[in-house]
C-alpha cells in the first residue's frame, strides 16, 4: 500500500517564462522613434488632428450633436497620440511590462475606427451647406427670412475639416497597417 503522501504526486508545473519569451517590441525608445514610419505617423495624426479640432471650434457648431462628436474624437486622439509618442519618446515602454506591439495595434485600430466615423459626420455637416435651416422674422416688413446652415466662410472651413479629417483617418489606418505588421510577425 502506498503512504497518502506519494500517492500520485504530480511534478510542479514549469516555468512559463521558460516556455514562452518576453514578446519583442520592434518600435525603438527615444529619438529614434521618430525616424521610423510609424513616428512619422503618428507625428502626423496629432498634427492633422489638431487642425480638425481648431478647424470645428473655429466653426459655430451649427449642429452640435454631429460636431460635438467631431470634436470628442479629435481631442481625445489628439491627446492619446500625444502620450502614446511620449511613452516611446521618453522610454517608458521599457519600464511597463505588458506586449507594446499588441497594445499599438488595437490603439491605432480603435482610433482608426472612431476617427472614420468622426470623418463621415463632419461630411455630412459639410453638405448640408444650402440645406435652408434658419429662418429669421424681420420685424420691420413681418416677412420670414430663410437662410443656410451653413455661412460661406463656415462652409469653407468645415470643407477644410472634412479633408483633415480625411488626411487623418488614412495616417490612422497606415499606422494601423504597420503595427499589425508589427505584431504578427
Amino acid at each position: 500500500m502506498m503512504s497518502a503522501r506519494g500517492a500520485g504526486a504530480m511534478p510542479p508545473p514549469p516555468n512559463a517564462t521558460a516556455f514562452y519569451p518576453p514578446p519583442r517590441v520592434t518600435l525603438p525608445s527615444g529619438v529614434e522613434i521618430l525616424r521610423t514610419y510609424s513616428g512619422a505617423f503618428i507625428c502626423l495624426e496629432i498634427l492633422l488632428g489638431a487642425l480638425v479640432w481648431i478647424l470645428v471650434a473655429a466653426t459655430k457648431i451649427p449642429l452640435p450633436l454631429l460636431q460635438g462628436w467631431v470634436m470628442f474624437v479629435s481631442v481625445t486622439a489628439c491627446f492619446a497620440s500625444i502620450i502614446f509618442l511620449c511613452v516611446f519618446l521618453f522610454s517608458y515602454r521599457e519600464r511597463i511590462a505588458i506586449d507594446w506591439n499588441r497594445l499599438d495595434f488595437l490603439y491605432h485600430a480603435a482610433i482608426f475606427v472612431f476617427y472614420f466615423g468622426t470623418f463621415l459626420l463632419q461630411a455630412a455637416t459639410t453638405s448640408l451647406h444650402s440645406h435652408p435651416f434658419r429662418m429669421k422674422v424681420s420685424p420691420l416688413n413681418n416677412c420670414t427670412i430663410v437662410e443656410p446652415l451653413l455661412s460661406n466662410h463656415e462652409y469653407n472651413l468645415s470643407i477644410a475639416a472634412s479633408i483633415f479629417a480625411f488626411a487623418t483617418t488614412v495616417c490612422y489606418g497606415c499606422s494601423t497597417t504597420l503595427a499589425l505588421r508589427r505584431w504578427k510577425l
